[in-house]
């Protein structure tokens, strides 16, 4: 794809640093490397050089680097300046940049124009933005796979699998003519249970990468003094909530991300659920329930010396979000003997724990990760993935699904071969094949500037 406007942004974070790098892309970028360098430099050739300004001063002297098109990250020509970290500097060149004619790029508009042009496409892309952000070497590891296109690898041979039974449906409807009936054919619906098996395994591993990019988010819920911010501070490591035996201490949601075995974990303690509250309580419990919602599950503590039937949760119960499991952790189990665990089949499950002593704790994070589907450690070819990727995945899914009901209940081939079309465009979406502009839009406006 070609462009006819060059951007220009600092590749660094803001602040001060030893280093600082300003990038350039586009089709301009030879002219203004020799007007700020002085003369193009060999292309990918480290050139120490001073960097000028528009009176032919130097702001700066340190490293360039071009890369000429097509080989450069974006597929443009593509100059690297490394210079001294300090933001006026950075600014001082990116300023100059924007004389000679740039532009500022967009959030993510690097790595856009390597996905325009086909320098990567867009799981990989994406898996870039992964990496950057990853929370634990697992996330990192299972980001640069996707990074070198695994994922994509795994996502085109799903998708040549779908089109090897939508090929031989689609033949089936052009030759009507033929005696034999192809649509009958035991080789097609064993076609699709290799198709069914094969979703099986990229979704499985779809899952996990989500499980290490996004993680799971778990809120503690309960009634006041019942041991929350004792939980959250033991999973934690350090005092990250003030604990006292006063009722209602806690009074706004407090945030921590810890990981388990390398699956990031959103924990959010929240406000002493009861009825009677003030007016600053009222709203602590208010943005408890609205986190409760948005949460994978709750974590309702319960005393379990002073509530051993956690008759505090069936108070609560019906004001608890429907559509979001929850745990039971008796709390204080170090102070109470001979807890009965109720019903554990048809009631939430429930798990003994001293968030004083930390017992128990290695039985909840086993109970997270279960719940979760999550298998630890980020190897065996795990991926980085998003939940628009299992979204896609879920769908195309579902298409391929009723294509084969279709094929079974009335073999209609023409319902067939659409369902099947409708379940490789959902593939498409995945490497950007088929993907609208605005989620465009959204995937890389999440990128930082600069990349």
């Amino acid at each position: 794809m070609t462009r006819t406007d060059t951007i220009v942004a600092a590749a660094t974070p803001p602040g001060r640093g030893g280093v600082g790098i300003v990038r350039l892309s586009g089709p301009k970028v030879p002219e203004y490397a020799a007007t700020l360098l002085g003369e193009l430099p060999l292309a990918r050739h480290a050139t120490f050089a001073p960097f000028l300004d528009g009176q032919r001063q130097p702001i700066d002297a340190g490293i360039a680097l071009f890369f000429p098109s097509p080989h450069s990250y974006t597929g443009e020509h593509v100059l690297e300046l490394q210079a001294h970290g300090g933001p006026l500097v950075l600014e001082a060149l990116i300023a100059r940049a924007l004389e000679l004619g740039a532009r500022r790029a967009r959030p993510g508009e690097f790595t856009e124009r390597a996905f325009l042009n086909d320098k990567l496409d867009l799981a990989q892309a994406e898996a870039i933005a992964d990496l950057i952000d990853a929370g634990s070497q697992q996330a990192a590891r299972a980001a640069m796979r996707s990074m070198q296109g695994e994922f994509s690898v795994m996502v085109r041979g799903l998708t040549e699998a779908v089109i090897d039974v939508r090929t031989h449906v689609e033949a089936a409807i052009d030759f009507p003519e033929e005696e034999i009936d192809f649509l009958a054919d035991r080789a097609l619906m064993d076609r699709f249970q290799l198709v069914r098996e094969h979703f099986e395994a990229v979704q499985q591993s779809a899952q996990q990468g989500r499980l290490l990019h996004e993680g799971m988010t778990v809120v503690i819920a309960g009634r006041p003094n019942a041991g929350k911010s004792s939980l959250l501070n033991r999973l934690a490591g350090y005092e990250a909530a003030i604990v006292t035996p006063i009722p209602g201490t806690t009074r706004d949601l407090l945030r921590e991300r810890i990981n388990i075995d390398g699956m990031p974990l959103h924990v959010i303690d929240t406000a002493g659920l009861r009825g009677e509250a003030d007016a600053v309580e009222a709203e602590g419990i208010r943005r408890a329930q609205a986190e409760m919602h948005r949460a994978d599950r709750v974590l309702f503590v319960v005393d379990a010396v002073a509530d051993p039937d956690a008759a505090a949760f069936q108070g609560e119960r019906e004001r608890l979000p429907p559509d979001v499991p929850v745990t039971l952790v008796f709390n204080k189990c170090d102070l109470a003997a001979g807890l009965p665990m109720g019903d554990t089949v048809s009631g939430p499950p429930r798990l003994l724990l001293s968030a004083l002593e930390g017992t128990g704790l290695d039985a909840l994070r086993r109970h997270l990760k279960q719940v979760m589907g999550y298998q630890g450690g980020g190897e065996g070819g795990t991926i980085s993935a998003r939940a628009r990727h299992l979204t896609a995945l879920a769908r195309a899914r579902t298409h391929v699904g009723e294509a084969e009901r279709q094929l079974r209940e009335r073999r209609a081939g023409e319902l067939v071969a659409e369902e099947l079309r409708a379940a490789q465009q959902a593939l498409g979406e995945i490497t950007g094949e088929f993907t609208p502009d605005d989620l465009l839009g959204r995937i890389f406006g999440s990128f930082c500037i600069g990349k």
